[in-house]
C-alpha cells in the first residue's frame, strides 16, 4: 500500500495542529495510522517512509517523535529538505506498507 504524504491537519477541524515540529509530526503520524488502519494495515507493517522537512535543522525534533511510533526495528527511511510543503507545513511523511490479507 502506498500512502500519500500526510501533513499535520486535524481531520475534525481541517486546521493545522498548534505547536512546532514535535506537535506537527505527532499529528502526521495520527493521520498515517488512521489511513493505514482503514486500509487493513498498520504502522507495524510500514516498510519505507519518506520524510519531507521544511528545515533540516528540525530533524532531531521530528526524529524523537518518529521513534515513538515504531516499537520494533524502524522501517527504511529517507529524509529530504523541501523548499515548500503544502499549506506551509513543517513536516510531511509518506509511507509504503504491507496489507494483511
Amino acid at each position: 500500500m502506498f500512502v500519500s504524504g500526510q501533513i499535520p491537519i486535524n481531520p475534525q477541524t481541517g486546521e493545522f495542529v498548534a505547536g512546532g515540529i514535535a506537535e506537527q509530526t505527532e499529528q502526521v503520524f495520527r493521520n498515517l495510522k488512521a489511513v493505514l488502519e482503514a486500509s487493513g494495515s498498520s504502522l507495524d507493517q510500514v516498510v519505507k517512509t519518506t520524510v519531507f522537512l521544511a528545515d533540516m535543522k528540525e530533524f532531531s525534533g521530528m526524529n524523537e517523535v518518529y521513534a515513538k511510533f515504531f516499537s520494533g526495528a524502524p522501517p527504511a527511511r529517507a529524509t529530504v529538505a523541501a523548499a515548500g510543503l503544502p499549506r506551509d507545513a513543517r513536516v510531511e511523511i509518506e509511507a509504503v506498507a504491507l496489507v494483511s490479507e
